[in-house]
This record gives structure tokens, sequence and C-alpha cells, in this order.
């Protein structure tokens, strides 16, 4: 590997994701996406793990976060998240997706973009309003519909996923009609030719970003979260199929970064930290998200989590950290 974090030119940043769905992110079995990234040397990240394999005890092969999750492995857990462990100071990161906020960002980003009326808040609006506006059912309804509408991989007819979305927000628009809410879906509706004409692209040419795959997205940010020390960042990630050859050129410009290379986590002990920490991270935020966390462990974690994380419910949001970056959303 070319660079050491020591060296004041080049820094290397390992990393990995937790809570992969690929494009299917209101019916996954995730709720959380998590990206996690470490700085440490080789040589340090390889004795805390080999401290984390004599502490748990377990005949794994390769260790994963649940690992540490278990109640009764509850000190080594505390141990890596907390002040004394290999990640304080600075030496890592967690970048988190909430992934039904996401999908209503990116149908808002894509419909009303260009709309004169629209300030930026529409897509928060919406998703803290639409739940208690239109009633659960009415709220699944509004997700499925957008995300098989954003969605590439799609089976049906090209026009399919545009009929669904419209008739959708239409009956939401026709109920709701003097709520905050329905007003922003009617918005919606008014923008059928961007989204057929997306469609259209989806069907005639091969799609480089999807737009609702958040692993681009999270590595992007997570470089421009090194980046701004100042330095040239190199990221040492595991691999994933959906990084393509076409895909990290791309990242590397647009972040941008020195280089980026793919490895097995189990060959990188510094990748295996980053995996640890994004499983940990996804369990914790899915925890308070959905009313069950666990106060002691979410202050542990909070201090990881990047403010510029997609997150869109407040209560939780102000918990783990990201409230900072989405009260402007």
């Amino acid at each position: 590997m070319t660079g050491n974090p020591e060296n004041g030119a080049l820094m290397e940043i390992a990393c990995d994701e937790s809570g992969s769905d690929g494009e299917n992110l209101t019916g996954g079995n995730t709720d959380v996406f998590a990206h996690a990234s470490v700085r440490l040397p080789v040589e340090t990240a390889a004795a805390y793990v080999q401290e984390i394999r004599r502490r748990i005890r377990s005949p794994a092969e390769e260790y994963k976060a649940n690992h540490l999750l278990r109640d009764k492995h509850r000190a080594v857990l505390e141990s890596f998240l907390g002040p004394t462990g290999p990640l304080r100071d600075g030496n890592a990161h967690v970048h988190l997706i909430e992934k039904t906020f996401f999908v209503v960002d990116r149908a808002v980003d894509l419909l009303l973009d260009e709309d004169e009326d629209c300030d930026g808040t529409e897509a928060a609006t919406l998703f803290r309003d639409g739940p208690r506006t239109f009633g659960e059912r009415g709220w699944r309804d509004f997700l499925a519909a957008s995300n098989q509408l954003l969605r590439v991989r799609n089976d049906a007819a090209a026009t399919v996923p545009a009929d669904v979305f419209f008739r959708t927000v239409d009956a939401l628009r026709d109920e709701y009609s003097g709520t905050t809410a329905g007003v922003i879906v009617g918005r919606l509706a008014a923008a059928r030719s961007r989204a057929e004409s997306y469609r259209e692209r989806m069907r005639d040419s091969p799609v480089l970003f999807p737009v609702l795959n958040p692993l681009l997205p999270a590595i992007v940010s997570t470089a421009r979260y090194w980046l701004a020390e100042g330095r040239s960042v190199r990221l040492v990630h595991d691999r994933q199929n959906m990084l393509t050859p076409e895909r990290i050129a791309w990242i590397m410009e647009a972040a941008p970064l020195s280089d980026v290379e793919l490895v097995a986590a189990r060959s990188d002990a510094r990748v295996q930290l980053a995996d640890f920490l994004a499983g940990i991270a996804r369990k914790l935020a899915s925890d308070e998200l959905n009313g069950r966390g666990d106060p002691a462990l979410t202050a542990l974690l909070r201090p990881y989590v990047g403010t510029d994380s997609v997150w869109g419910d407040e209560g939780s949001g102000l918990r783990l950290g990201t409230a900072e970056a989405n009260s402007a959303v």
C-alpha cells in the first residue's frame, strides 16, 4: 500500500458498510445504512482485533459486529466505543442514512429540484408530517410507490412505476388538500413529466449511479469528512460489487481522492474494525429510531456520527447527533 496515516502527506482511511439492501429501501431487511471509516496504523488495528478475539473467545474465523453486540460481551463493546478504545481522538467516523427518509429526499429532489417554490425543506417536512397526516397505510403506500418510481431495476413495464406513483400521490393530494403534507404531494403530482423522463432514461441507457443506492453518496461524504483535514486521502474499502471501476473513478473525482483500493475485509485489520463499527452503528441507530435505544451505548456512539448523515427523525437524530445537519434540510 502507498501512504501511511502518520507520514503527514497521504492519509489512508479504511472503510466498510452495514445495512445494504441495494435499491430496496422500504421493504428490505434493515431500516438504517451505516458507512464507517477508520484511521489507524495497520499494526495498531491488528493488535486490537487480536485483543477482541482474546476477550470474546469465539471459534469463528471472522468476527463480525454481532459478536460485540451480544449481551455477554457488553464490556468489550463499551471498551471498543469508549474513550480509551482505539477509535477515539478523531480516528473514526460514521455516516448514517435513514432509508425511508433517503427515499423521500431523493423523490423530492428528482421532482421538485427545479421548482421555484422549492426551498430545500420539503423532504424533511413531508417525512415528518406525512405519517400523521396520511395514516400508517397511506404513508406506507407513498413510500413504496416512491421507491418503485426511483428504482432502476424494475421488472414492470417502464410506465408502470410512474402510473402507480401518480395514482398514489393524486389520491393523497385530493384527500388531504388542506394539509402541509397534502400540499407537498400535490406539487409532486404536478411533476409527472419529470418522472416519465426519468423512467425513460432508466429504460434506454445503462445507469452508472442508481439514485437509491446509498453506498456511493456515503463514500463521497466519508471522503470529504477526512479531506477536511487538508491532507490527501486514500480509501481502502471492503470489496463491493457496486464499486465498479467506472464508479470508483467518479468517486475519486467527486471527492476528490488520491486512490481507492478494494480489499477483502479479513485481509486488512483496519477494514475489520470499520466493519465492526458500521455494524454496531447500524444496530444502535436502528434501535434509537424504533424507540428501543440504549442511552449508554448511544452516548458512546454519538462522537463518531457525522452531522452530514441523512436522517429525518428528529428525536432519534438529536440523540444520535445527526440533528445539526438535518435541521437545515
